[in-house]
């Protein structure tokens, strides 16, 4: 019994029936390999699966394959792919693509699937699209975990247990009817599709531009020519500074008063921006440049790592932050408070991810994370939108895998200051234009799950029949008699039974 209520003129008929070959695939040896009988091919692995509407098998990798296997092995036209290894916990085994003229057309050489995937040839009375369908429909139904075993990093499909699963079979010419109208219906939904997955694309690029048109001061241009505040950026900085020295004085005072130290220490002096290793960009005439340490506090003194042995078995009560975010969570914090997190060593080289992001809160940060803090919220939300997506290269040392962004050059960083007025109005604006984008972007998401549902409803449709009944019923002729379903099969058996191997009897001594 099939997934689906098939129309009386169908008939169920198990996988394994309908295909005339069936061959592991094969991995090869390296392209450089130089044995006489092994020649040069494009191999096909379960990665290209992924982007295969768009770009149809096209990073295929060269290998060498020995002749006798490419026999059996090379690829042709009407040929479907099945992933027997691979998938994992978000996306299980058992996918398929359809191999085409396009797909072999891309290469000078043969064509095979790798070690990971299984050769799956039906036979030329069927019509090799409408089987591709079909699984695919079977695929994305969540049936197929069924047939799969392993571990949660790498499943493998139970192929024989999956080669008898329940194929619905119409006559040959409504197959035709069927695989053309998905044919149309499906590339409808993947232009939609398609067109829905450049909108984040776009956003991400919006949010970017309207961080650098907030920190450059762009944003507030026309702002600024109406603004009627009485400091300059040179005033809030020396207003900030006092404040900061005033808080370490009274610490210390504090500390002395109760006997943690003899005598009071000096406060550090704030690293003066940096203009050197990449000039900045310029500013407005009223703000003013300053280093990330004269903006905020550098608080990576008072960071503790927590063992991951020790984090195991913790309830996990506070968040545990390192170079990308949130990795852990763990019992107690150490700071409680308003703060931006920073990057200290990761992949920088290539890398989208923001370098900084906010926290507020008690929490726990590790030593691959700066902890920087200035003198309000909106002070520290400016700062982290200078921060997301500095040009970092420059002040970064060590190699290009694992690079620092050591505590020296962050806080050299180069940065415009604004008066204090303009810096709230600058927050209120990127705020604004985020939840703009994120509600735009919410919209998409929302979208694209019901187009993802409409390619399953379609398919569902298709194999139930109700895509083709008013076919059915124009064309009679075509599903009936030696048209019909049942006839179709007997051909594939009469194919079947003439393609047994004959046994050969033992001679009499």
């Amino acid at each position: 019994m099939g997934l689906l209520s098939a129309p009386e003129s169908w008939v169920d008929v198990s996988l394994d029936f309908l295909l005339e070959h069936v061959i592991g695939g094969d991995w090869g040896k390296s392209s450089e390999h130089d044995e006489q009988d092994y020649q040069l091919v494009a191999c096909i692995r379960g990665s290209e699966f992924k982007r295969w509407a768009s770009e149809n098998g096209r990073t295929a990798v060269e290998r060498r394959v020995k002749d006798s296997s490419l026999e059996k092995r090379a690829l042709r036209t009407g040929d479907i792919l099945l992933e027997i290894s691979g998938g994992g916990p978000e996306q299980p085994v058992g996918r398929t693509v359809l191999i085409d003229e396009s797909v072999l057309a891309q290469f000078e050489t043969p064509v095979v699937g790798t070690n990971f995937l299984r050769l799956l040839r039906p036979f030329q009375e069927l019509d090799q699209v409408f089987l591709s369908r079909y699984l695919e429909f079977f695929y994305k139904s969540g049936e197929v975990v069924r047939y799969q075993g392993g571990s949660n990093n790498l499943r493998n499909l139970k192929f024989k247990e999956y080669s008898k699963i329940d194929i619905p079979v119409p006559p040959l010419a409504e197959q035709k009817a069927i695989a053309e109208k998905l044919d149309t219906l499906l590339a409808q939904v993947e232009n939609t599709k398609a067109r829905l997955e450049r909108i984040p694309k776009n956003l991400k690029r919006f949010r970017q531009s309207v961080l650098a048109a907030a920190v450059s001061g762009k944003l507030t241009e026309e702002w600024r020519i109406s603004r009627k505040g009485v400091e300059n950026a040179e005033a809030l900085f020396v207003r900030w500074n006092e404040k900061r020295e005033k808080r370490f004085n009274d610490k210390q005072e504090e500390l002395l008063r109760f006997g943690k130290i003899k005598k009071k220490k000096k406060s550090k002096a704030s690293l003066a921006p940096d203009l050197e290793t990449s000039p900045p960009q310029g500013i407005p005439k009223d703000w003013k440049m300053v280093s990330v340490s004269q903006f905020a506090e550098c608080l990576d003194s008072q960071r503790v790592p927590v063992k991951k042995a020790d984090r195991i078995t913790a309830k996990g009560i506070y968040p545990y932050f390192g170079a990308n975010g949130e990795v852990d969570r763990v019992d107690d914090y150490i700071f409680d408070g308003d703060y931006v997190l920073v990057t200290e060593d990761e992949t920088f080289y290539g890398r989208e991810k923001p370098i900084a992001y906010r926290y507020t809160g008690k929490c726990w940060v590790n030593n691959h994370a700066h902890v920087l803090q200035a003198e309000s919220k909106e002070a520290n939300d400016y700062l982290c939108f200078s921060l997301m997506h500095y040009h970092i290269l420059p002040w970064l040392s060590g190699t290009t895998g694992r690079a620092k962004l050591t505590q020296a050059a962050l806080n050299s960083l180069p940065i415009g200051m604004p008066p204090e007025d303009e810096l709230v109005e600058i927050v209120r604006r990127v705020d604004q234009l985020f939840a703009y984008a994120d509600t735009i972007e919410t919209q998409v998401n929302n979208a694209l799950e019901r187009v993802n549902n409409l390619t399953q409803s379609i398919l569902a449709k298709a194999f139930r029949g109700e895509l083709t009944e008013q076919w059915r019923k124009d064309n009679p002729d075509l599903i009936s008699g030696e048209n019909s379903a049942e006839a179709l099969l007997e051909k594939i058996n009469a194919e079947r039974a003439a393609a047994k191997p004959v046994k050969r009897g033992r001679k009499k001594s």
